[in-house]
């Protein structure tokens, strides 16, 4: 299933991506592209679906410095974290270059408009299409085939999804089959950055490793738990869960 030119590394259960994402192709068959970080790992933990919707990733990258240091602990091994934002970033400019298209599903109209003009201006040679599905925790089966007919009727080389985890994934992983895209990629909270909705931290929180801190500061009430309580609990799973 995954290209054997790719290098791996398991943590935890999960093969994880650990190659340079400039090596990654995007006309090499249907892709389904994942990120993991500790929160997403402890919330897999406990919710089976989401947890084989990881582990069916083509590529699933170490967003988070959880994960980074994790490999360290656990098989002695730095690798470098990749985050939803890098992937991004790293399919526009090989889709500027093709002059590919892509898609972008979820988040709201309003956003999916500034994200449209933006890579139009960074990425002139693209073609963008996008869909705003409803707000909802479970989609009725008429709301689905709705979004898999807007995407299918543009045959994006690219579709990047932002519905949150672990909503965005158990998705991906449900519909990729059916879906005529050659990437899916879940990048959640990168529509928002992206758009400009959503200030990301600056540099030095990113270059020391501590994006999490400056969401934390930034959005105390929503980041607490992800990063207080399940901070812990995923430290708790690399020093113990496999011995």
């Amino acid at each position: 299933m995954k290209p054997i030119k790719y290098n791996y590394i398991n943590i935890l259960g999960y093969n994880i991506f650990s190659s340079s994402i400039n090596e990654i192709e995007i006309n090499t068959g249907k892709i389904l592209i994942n990120t993991i970080n500790q929160y997403s790992y402890c919330l897999a933990e406990k919710d089976d679906s989401f947890r084989k919707s990881l582990q069916n990733s083509n590529i699933l990258l170490p967003d988070g410095i959880g994960i980074v240091i994790a490999s360290r602990i656990l098989n002695g091994r730095k690798i470098n974290r990749i985050t939803g934002a890098d992937m991004h970033k790293c399919l526009l400019e090989k889709l500027n270059e093709k002059n590919g298209k892509c898609f972008y599903l979820g988040s709201s109209y309003s956003t999916l408009l500034k994200i449209e003009e933006r890579c139009m201006e960074e990425y002139p040679n693209i073609r963008i299409n996008s869909y705003s599905p409803p707000f909802t925790e479970n989609f009725s089966d008429e709301e689905i085939d709705k979004m898999l007919t807007a995407i299918n009727n543009f045959q994006p080389d690219v579709l990047f999804i932002g519905m949150t985890a672990p909503k965005q994934e158990k998705w991906a992983n449900r519909h990729k089959e059916v879906l005529n895209a050659k990437v899916i990629c879940s990048i959640g909270a990168v529509f928002d950055f992206y758009s400009g909705t959503v200030k990301r931290p600056n540099k030095i929180w990113l270059n020391l490793g501590f994006e999490w801190l400056g969401r934390l500061i930034r959005e105390p009430k929503r980041m607490w738990r992800r990063y207080l309580y399940y901070g812990p609990i995923f430290i708790y799973y690399v020093l113990f869960k496999e011995k």
